[in-house]
């Protein structure tokens, strides 16, 4: 995965987050999720320091906030149970609007989604501002088991090439007159899903018998050694410690 192949969803930059060793911004960022996790629903000012302390970190990495938002959409479909949860939970209710909402059920909405804006905000700014294969090496840097590090590295090179086949696809199917938008038209399209199944099958073989033929053991070979300094250290350690003091914070008020 060298730089011909860097994922879209990093932005390149030259900013002070982007130069960050990725061990650091891992670190961080997995630390800061983690003080998220442990606050408390109702420590409502909480929160707002963890979007402030957040927001800091955005405009260090010279993020357009309209990128932030639109690559939040992604968490949509997973949060939507949560508007639910005032209508199901049961227990004391409070009226919204003349409509009457069970106050835990409402609590429990800000919870997750307040906790799945902040999480799912941190993992776009680690994207962002940290190509996928200094993700990997920086997860090596942290011990992670290489089998693990290996996974993750060709899923996302090859989730690419099966997207882009995809597409190709699609755009023959188009192009041939069948424009599915029918379940009855649906048949074409599983078939086309079953062939592009077994030519993932046996790229995947080909690449692995390539690779064993050039002496792999299980290890991707690095082009950079540099690992992160204790100024890059405790830098990254500043946002996750407020974070935690805050959240302890939370837990004792």
């Amino acid at each position: 995965m060298g730089a011909g192949h860097a994922h879209r969803l990093h932005v390149p930059g030259d900013t002070i987050v982007h130069r960050m060793a990725p061990e650091a911004k891992i670190v961080a960022a997995f630390a800061f999720v983690l003080a998220v996790a442990v606050t408390p629903r109702r420590a409502v000012w909480v929160f707002v320091l963890h979007g402030l302390l957040l927001a800091c970190w955005i405009a260090r990495a010279g993020l357009r906030p309209s990128l932030v938002v639109k690559r939040l959409a992604v968490i949509a479909p997973f949060v939507t149970f949560a508007f639910f949860l005032p209508f199901l939970a049961g227990g004391a209710t409070t009226e919204v609007l003349g409509v009457s909402l069970s106050t835990e059920g409402l609590w429990g909405t800000w919870n997750v989604l307040t906790k799945s804006v902040l999480g799912a905000t941190t993992s776009i700014v680690l994207a962002s501002t940290t190509p996928v294969a200094d993700i990997v090496r920086g997860l090596e840097r942290l011990r992670v088991p290489a089998l693990v590090t290996s996974v993750i590295s060709f899923m996302f090179r090859y989730l690419d090439l099966i997207t882009a086949d995809l597409g190709r696809m699609r755009t023959a199917m188009v192009a041939r007159g069948h424009d599915a938008r029918w379940l009855w038209q649906v048949k074409p399209i599983a078939s086309s899903a079953g062939a592009m199944f077994v030519r993932s099958y046996e790229r995947g073989e080909r690449v692995h018998a390539a690779m064993l033929a050039r002496g792999f053991d299980g290890t991707m070979p690095t082009l950079d050694d540099r690992r992160a300094s204790p100024a890059e250290w405790r830098m990254a350690a500043i946002v996750p410690m407020l974070a935690a003091v805050a959240a302890l914070g939370g837990l004792l008020t």
